[in-house]
């Protein structure tokens, strides 16, 4: 991260990754903004609002409703010099573009020998809590870890989204950078039937307004404790941090953030500390990212466990609408696992 102190302001989510990119785009004349509903409306979300009137219709633009041609057009931009940042409207759309991604920006260093690269952002709001169904609450992240040469990232708060998308801006390799949508507006602990706590209230919600990296690769120890570890992104770090809470747990909750390439350190270190693991996940549980971990951390850990691993996921069914809830893991669920891996 940057050395020289800054100006800092309350951010949301939003805002911290609307600040990253007019960082950029006023840093690097090189780096483009578009995608669906990007430039005029200013995303669906709003996160790209106000760029297209700063920086020009040449520099934030829309495109037409095809991922395939988004991110196509972006892998033929970057190996010529720009750097796009494409916003993939919800991460269910990113299908039709997976062979452009996977085939094609993923391989165009290692084909080409090093002589091209693909320097494409590739935004993608994920994950549910909003009600939106099974096409629009989807955690597709393992699909992209599985593939060598993409970077995938997920943050879980505006002080990391901020500092992340800029290091993936300026990372000469592709990443996939899933925004949890649940987390836009403030940190979201699980329960539904209670208020919204803001950004403005938290202190990760505390961004600075200038330039500054959080370096891509690195997991941070979101809470420290010594009973048990949990692995946990995006917005199950805020559920894991309620069900120890409620456990009465002292779990240390590790952020992974950066999920491929992985911080294998640090989860490493705080296993052996603790000598218990819970991973929690939204996703479903079936091949999810949660078994790699598990497999990751008996390989590393094993002589120091001291109770099975547990994995706390979404059901292997589609996202439910009516049924949210059901399938969201919340932190009763978490708490229980935390329960179970601490008995003797």
């Amino acid at each position: 991260m940057s050395a020289q102190p800054q100006a800092s302001a309350r951010m949301t989510m939003i805002q911290a990754l609307r600040s990253a990119m007019d960082v950029m785009l006023a840093r690097d004349a090189n780096v483009v903004v578009y995608g669906q509903d990007v430039g005029y409306f200013g995303g669906v979300f709003r996160v790209t609002d106000g760029l297209q009137a700063k920086y020009g219709r040449n520099r934030v633009f829309d495109a037409p409703i095809s991922e395939g041609g988004i991110v196509g057009t972006a892998i033929g931009m970057a190996a010529y010099g720009l750097r796009p940042v494409v916003e993939i409207q919800f991460a269910d759309y990113s299908y039709p573009a997976y062979d452009q991604i996977v085939s094609e920006a993923a391989r165009l260093r290692y084909r080409s020998v090093g002589d091209f690269t693909a320097p494409v952002t590739i935004r993608m709001p994920c994950g549910g809590g909003i009600y939106g169904g099974q096409t629009h609450s989807q955690s597709p992240e393992v699909l992209y870890t599985h593939v060598c040469g993409l970077r995938t990232v997920m943050p879980s708060n505006p002080y990391d989204a901020k500092g992340l998308l800029i290091a993936s801006i300026e990372c000469e390799d592709p990443v996939i950078f899933l925004e949890p949508k649940r987390l836009y507006n403030g940190p979201f602990d699980g329960h539904h039937d209670r208020p919204v706590v803001p950004w403005s209230r938290h202190p990760l919600g505390e961004v600075p307004e200038g330039y500054y990296t959080v370096p891509l690769e690195s997991a941070a120890v979101f809470r420290p404790g010594s009973a048990v570890t949990v692995l946990a992104y995006g917005t199950m770090v805020f559920v894991a941090e309620a069900a120890a809470a409620e456990s009465g747990i002292d779990a240390e909750i590790v952020d992974l953030r950066s999920l491929w390439p992985l911080d294998l350190d640090t989860i490493v270190a705080s296993v052996k500390k603790t000598g218990r693991c819970v991973i929690v996940h939204e996703a479903t549980r079936s091949s999810g990212f949660g078994a790699e971990l598990v497999a990751l951390v008996q390989e590393h850990c094993f002589y120091h466990l001291e109770s099975p691993i547990e994995r706390v996921t979404g059901w292997d069914t589609p996202y439910p609408h009516a049924q949210e809830w059901a399938y969201f893991p919340g932190p009763s669920r978490v708490a229980a696992a935390l329960r179970r891996v601490m008995e003797p």
